[in-house]
């Protein structure tokens, strides 16, 4: 995508508050973002709300990127995380409702609507929450926030290995609990 080095050193320079080098971040990353968010929320005002709430947390605390790993990868996790708690949030019912009206057009909503569907009403967040700590932080790294194995692993300081044999047992373990 980008080179990490310059987005270091533009979150450096932003982080000091320098306006142009935060601007030029935003122009590396502010269109990637919104796309990667669309393929996750059908909502257009939604995506755009959440696209500029985390460049606001990255030019208000652009200095707490702990420069361990990939630029893209860390402003992904805060669009992504973003995008969790707007769903969560207040009016979560309301805006699903829309979101899933706007679908009538099509036979049913797609896979991933349903999932995060059910992610805030159904029965796979209970499913979620019982499981081990371990297991729930690979899924909602890999699943939730669609991290790639090495963005994961990266993320919570494991092996690719682990990760992947985690959420593997994770499956497992939803598949029994949901069928």
């Amino acid at each position: 995508m980008t080179d990490s080095s310059e987005d270091r050193d533009l979150l450096a320079l932003a982080a000091a508050g320098d306006r142009a080098a935060f601007e030029a971040f935003y122009r590396r990353h502010g269109a990637w973002l919104a796309m990667r968010l669309r393929y996750r929320c059908a909502d257009p005002a939604l995506v755009d709300d959440i696209v500029q709430d985390t460049f606001l947390d990255v030019w208000r605390g652009a200095a707490r990127y702990r420069d361990d790993g990939d630029v893209a990868g860390w402003l992904w996790r805060i669009g992504s995380r973003r995008l969790v708690d707007a769903a969560r949030g207040h009016g979560a019912r309301e805006r699903l409702a829309r979101l899933l009206a706007r679908f009538r057009g099509r036979e049913e909503p797609s896979a991933e609507e349903q999932v995060l569907a059910g992610v805030e009403h159904g029965d796979l967040a209970g499913a979620i929450a019982r499981l081990s700590p371990e297991l729930r932080a690979v899924v909602q790294a890999t699943v939730l926030d669609g991290l790639t194995t090495a963005e994961a692993a990266a993320l919570l300081r494991i092996p690719p290995g682990t990760v992947k044999t985690r959420a593997m047992r994770a499956r497992r373990q939803l598949r029994q609990e949901l069928t």
